[in-house]
């Protein structure tokens, strides 16, 4: 290994804490790794914290039978590695000081367990967050229960922020909270959109919430906390990096009940988050877009490759991502028409019947393929619903019939 002489003797805090362990552990490991994650679980924070100072200090550190699959070499080199990568971070650790940072910003630090820890995330096992970093609302528990991720390119289109911003919207009038990156673009649309209908939004940051970024986006992420929560997996002081973006992507697919990408290109980093959220079962959909569009070629991709449903509105979300039959869209029903509600014959009679001057009934009948008797009796049929009218004997199409007749109006 690397020189050991960085690396400190023992931690400068009680690295006994679970808080303070979680706090430390989330600034040693980069977010979603694996074998962070495998080591925390299988010891706990406290005993896989002193196990690393332990490790890192010595030139054939014992590894966890748990992790080493019975010393198997391969994963033995794994977790050496991933010594390898902490150990620079442990000479400089002070949980104390980020937790106190923290306190200043009058944020919390969320760990499984509390009630307040969105249990959702914990879906993704070993690469599940080791703590989060929470500013705003603190309750993330109960913000996901009922919440939808709108996500999307940063270069979008103004059809791209108006549907993002209509989404979040109509999703806040049903009580969902909104989810996004905090981003520009439809991550800002989909942030805006909740604030201006007064509803909740969660913004994934991806560095510390101490960090407004992008600084274009500040006064957004400010009104953000008014209304909800800035979370970050990452300790207050932490840069955003464009790894940590793309990990930021598995926690908001995570966190919410269901996914919606609402306009991306072929390579958008949105499209990230879907498929994070497609293999954890979860939800997703994707707004089309003109089939000319550039920026709506990644939520094509999604709906041909079936990876997601085609949703277009509010309603569509909402049952994508609410409870079944609470959240069932209402009927919907095209413009009605005269002659709705007609059987076959019906129908034919009404094709038939000219629009302004009167027709005599073996004329009619003619038109229509029938025989006159039941022409005379379909035409009764008409008469009596409003869609026909006589004059000597002669008929054509009431003037103005009634909007759709229903199944009385049948022709014999």
């Amino acid at each position: 290994m690397a020189d050991r002489g960085k690396v400190a003797a023992a931690p400068s805090f009680d690295a006994s804490d679970p808080l303070l362990a979680r706090a430390a552990w989330s600034r040693v490991a980069e977010p979603g790794d694996p074998v962070a994650g495998a080591l925390v679980t299988h010891l706990g924070a406290p005993d896989a914290l002193a196990w690393l100072y332990e490790a890192a200090a010595d030139a054939s550190p014992f590894v966890p039978g748990a992790l080493a699959r019975g010393q198997d070499r391969p994963a033995v080199e794994r977790v050496l590695r991933a010594v390898e990568r902490w150990r620079g971070r442990l000479a400089v650790l002070d949980p104390v000081r980020e937790m106190r940072a923290l306190d200043q910003l009058g944020g919390a630090l969320l760990v499984p367990g509390d009630p307040r820890w969105p249990t959702s995330v914990d879906a993704l096992g070993d690469v599940a967050p080791l703590a989060l970093w929470v500013r705003g609302e603190t309750d993330l528990a109960g913000l996901s229960r009922r919440s939808v991720a709108l996500v999307g390119a940063r270069a979008c289109t103004e059809y791209g922020r108006h549907v993002a911003a209509d989404l979040a919207s109509g999703l806040v009038d049903r009580r969902f909270t909104v989810v996004s990156g905090g981003a520009y673009g439809i991550d800002a649309s989909a942030h805006r959109g909740a604030i201006v209908a007064q509803g909740r939004t969660v913004a994934f940051l991806a560095g510390g919430v101490d960090r407004l970024y992008p600084a274009g986006n500040t006064d957004l992420l400010r009104a953000v906390l008014d209304t909800g929560s800035l979370v970050s997996e990452v300790p207050p002081g932490s840069v955003p990096s464009r790894v940590r973006f793309l990990q930021r992507n598995r926690l908001i697919a995570a966190f919410s009940r269901a996914t919606v990408v609402v306009e991306a290109a072929w390579r958008s980093g949105a499209l990230s988050t879907a498929t994070h959220a497609s293999a954890l079962l979860r939800p997703v959909g994707a707004v089309p877009g003109p089939v000319t569009s550039m920026a709506s070629g990644g939520c094509h991709q999604l709906l041909r490759d079936a990876k997601a449903v085609c949703v277009t509105d509010v309603d569509e979300v909402a049952e994508l991502a609410g409870h079944v039959g609470a959240d069932a869209p209402p009927p919907r029903e095209g413009a009605s028409a005269p002659q709705d509600g007609l059987d076959e014959l019906g129908t034919r009679l009404w094709d038939a019947l000219p629009l302004r001057a009167y027709a005599a009934v073996d004329s009619v009948a003619r038109a229509a393929g029938l025989g006159v008797d039941e022409t005379l009796g379909g035409l009764g049929h008409l008469e009596l619903v409003g869609l026909a009218t006589q004059s000597g004997g002669r008929w054509r199409r009431a003037a103005r019939p009634s909007q759709g007749v229903g199944s009385t109006a049948r022709g014999g």
